[in-house]
């Protein structure tokens, strides 16, 4: 799994965007890609027990959405409430040298609960963050090698030849693929 999501994070780190457009001619490639997708829904049903919320989404498709026990406000949710659902992955890299770190994996998990006052809502994130190292440079070919924390080896072509000159073998690429939901009562809506 975690090579899986080292060769999908380097193929889009070397092959869709390793743009340097006004960046200075020797710093380190980075960039990042981002999905975001919006819907409207209303709650058709909530579970305190089990802390599920069942949606309705405007074009009639329903899910049910797991609660975890930090978001403190899930009790204050309504079946009728009016929702929007934000989702995001996103993938982001950034090539530094080899002395400000080391290869690893490590994962992360933050909730976001509303202020006091504001309308019932979260969000959740968690993002995975591979560091490899660049172990080859085949310039004339275009081609970077990556070998990951587990020591395998892969290597991929890279977009912009050109960057390939800013990095050294011995880089380290961190790699960091993230993913959030967020839930938001929607106020003027709210009866």
């Amino acid at each position: 799994m975690t090579m899986r999501l080292l060769a999908l994070a380097a193929t889009l780190a070397f092959l869709a965007a390793c743009a340097s457009g006004g960046k200075p001619a020797d710093e380190k490639p980075s960039g990042r890609e981002q999905t975001l997708v919006e819907m409207s829904a209303v709650v058709i049903g909530v579970d305190q027990t089990r802390r599920l919320l069942a949606l309705e989404v405007d074009d009639g498709g329903r899910m049910v959405l797991p609660v975890a026990e930090g978001f403190r406000d899930f009790e204050r949710a309504r079946v009728g409430d009016q929702v929007v659902v934000s989702y995001t992955k996103a993938i982001a890299w950034q090539v530094k040298p080899s002395e400000n770190g080391a290869p690893g994996v490590s994962t992360r998990e933050t909730l976001s609960n509303p202020r006091p006052g504001q309308a019932p809502g979260g969000a959740i994130e968690r993002a995975l963050t591979i560091t490899a190292t660049i172990t080859a440079l085949d310039t004339a070919r275009g081609t970077v090698t990556l070998t990951g924390p587990q020591g395998k080896p892969q290597t991929f072509a890279a977009h912009q030849p050109s960057d390939l000159e800013k990095i050294r073998v011995g880089d380290l690429v961190d790699i960091i693929y993230s993913e959030a939901l967020a839930v938001a009562v929607r106020q003027e809506a709210k009866k």
